[in-house]
């Protein structure tokens, strides 16, 4: 059972061009996916794509622990393709960690 005091929760809200749009979106996809597969340490991994506004994305994580998170930004999906490929698209980035109140 994962320690509710040592989890720690991520937001993050990134903005695109909207031509570059459709391609976040499908290479977020792809990341969910890597890390729900391979990251145990992962608690909770939920993309949102505004409706209203096809260049804002909002990002809602969990990780069981500090190493957990550590290892999410070690993992060679997030290199290959956030770090990589999605990054260099954004203008905007915002990532925001919390602790776990209940």
């Amino acid at each position: 059972m994962t320690d509710s005091s040592a989890i720690i929760c991520v937001s993050a809200e990134w903005r695109t061009q909207p031509e570059h749009a459709e391609t976040v979106r499908n290479l977020m996809v792809q990341a969910a996916a890597a890390v729900r597969e391979q990251e145990p340490g992962n608690l909770l991994y939920i993309g949102h794509q505004n409706p209203k506004d096809p260049t804002h994305f909002l990002f809602y994580e969990q990780y069981a622990n500090q190493a957990a998170l550590e290892a999410h930004v070690a993992s060679s999906h997030y290199k290959q393709l956030v770090a990589d490929q999605i990054v260099p698209l954004l203008i905007e980035r915002t990532v925001t960690l919390y602790k776990l109140l209940a």
